[in-house]
């Protein structure tokens, strides 16, 4: 299951969905392009508000993860991350057992 963890500074996603076979995976993909998709848009505008990164662990994929943290909040920033929350949103509505969203807000 991929666990989205959501807090006023942060977003951290790790796990697997397992909906299907690694590299057909529409659930990781999905979940994978909201993720990078909010970065690359935020970087655009404001490339000191984030710092992010991936982590993969060549021995165990279970333990890979994305974080970003939120430096400087501000209209762009906050607006781009709450449409990154709803995406998920939509894909945990339609993916249930797949992936699940942690609000720490």
């Amino acid at each position: 299951m991929i666990k989205v963890y959501l807090s006023k500074d942060k977003v951290k996603i790790s796990g697997h969905s397992d909906y299907a076979q690694k590299g057909y995976d529409i659930v990781c993909s999905s979940a994978s392009s909201i993720f990078i998709t909010t970065v690359n848009a935020i970087l655009k505008f404001d490339k000191e508000s984030i710092s992010y990164k991936n982590y993969v662990d060549k021995k165990n994929d279970e333990n890979d993860y994305s974080l970003l943290e939120i430096k400087k909040h501000n209209e762009i920033v906050d607006t781009l991350i709450l449409n990154m929350m709803e995406l998920f949103d939509e894909l945990e509505i339609q993916y249930p057992k797949e992936i699940n969203i942690i609000k720490e807000m």
